[in-house]
């Protein structure tokens, strides 16, 4: 189903990493009305406030990208943000997107929601099938409500509304604070900060041995279009590429592109989280879809995009110790 280019998009979570990503797509796509909110117009987090917005909007399709994200540093100090911000921003969007009729809602996960020890690469038949990685488990567990939450809507009102589990991101509008930031962000940042020092080197969390999986953005984004136009199920969906490496093995790409001078030095006093995870995107692909950039290119244009706002004082996104909500 080709969704009509002058029809009401909704991307909630417009400045975030992802949602930026998907306003770019639509424009590029022809979309005429793309709807967004910032957080100081709309606090997701506020029933009143949203069912408001969604009577006087009428989104026709949404894509529900927002919520507060960081890496494990800020998971495991600020829990309590992590679950209820998430819980909220999905439960008052998806229950908004009901009481006014939206054709087409897609709710954007994370594989965090996998058990820790899942069988890899990880289907999505493994989602509650084992205890959750405990470094992140409040994450995982209100994103897990919210795949919940659309499969409940759709079984009591008939809704459409989907949801799509992506693996690890990166790309342009990324957060490279190094507190709230995930591992490949904060990498890239470290390696920036030691470019000209004399003997430079970059503190790795962990051991560098644990495998993941990462998916450009702008791949992301071009996914989440074609789930909304060709996906219509139940049961969540995997997005990524298939294909993992090392943590070592990412801090010696990102170090090549950004300052191949740098040693890299690994804290094994912090922890490593969950020992592999990759993801079976065996369905997606059998729908026809399949990701773009090379993880190599990906690094190289990101990092091409860091420096070039860094030279124009342009906005980088995260640069405080606090999780986003984007």
């Amino acid at each position: 189903m080709r969704i009509d280019r002058d029809a009401r998009v909704f991307v909630a979570g417009p400045r975030g990493l992802v949602g930026s990503a998907l306003v770019r797509k639509l424009h590029d796509e022809g979309f005429t009305n793309i709807l967004t909110a910032s957080r100081d117009e709309l606090d997701l987090r506020d029933q009143a406030e949203v069912s408001h917005w969604f009577k006087a909007n009428r989104p026709e399709y949404v894509f529900l990208v927002a919520g507060t994200v960081g890496g494990i540093m800020a998971n495991s100090t600020r829990p309590a943000e992590f679950i209820y911000d998430n819980m909220m921003i999905h439960g008052t969007v998806v229950h908004a997107a009901h009481q006014y009729d939206t054709t087409k809602l897609l709710y954007l996960g994370s594989s965090c929601i996998y058990p820790r020890n899942a069988e890899q690469p990880i289907t999505e038949e493994q989602l509650l099938t084992g205890p959750l990685e405990p470094t992140n488990e409040w994450y995982a567990i209100a994103k897990i409500s919210g795949i919940k939450l659309c499969q409940a809507y759709r079984k009591q009102y008939g809704r459409d509304f989907i949801s799509a589990m992506p693996t690890n991101l990166y790309g342009p509008g990324d957060n490279f604070d190094l507190d709230s930031s995930h591992v490949l962000p904060a990498l890239m940042r470290k390696f920036h900060d030691s470019i000209g020092e004399a003997d430079p080197e970059v503190v790795v969390w962990g051991t560098g041995s644990p495998m993941r999986e990462f998916l450009h953005v702008d791949d992301l984004a071009d996914a989440c279009l074609f789930l909304m136009e060709n996906y219509s199920d139940d049961m969540h969906i995997n997005v990524g590429t298939g294909v993992d490496l090392s943590i070592r093995e990412l801090a010696e790409k990102i170090r090549d592109v950004v300052n191949p001078q740098a040693k890299l030095v690994f804290d094994r006093s912090k922890p490593d989280g969950t020992p592999r995870k990759v993801l079976d995107v065996s369905r997606l692909r059998n729908l026809g879809w399949s990701p773009t950039y090379d993880l190599d290119a990906g690094i190289r244009s990101t990092y091409d995009w860091f420096v070039a706002e860094r030279a124009a004082d342009g906005e980088l996104r995260g640069m405080r110790s606090a999780p986003e909500t984007v």
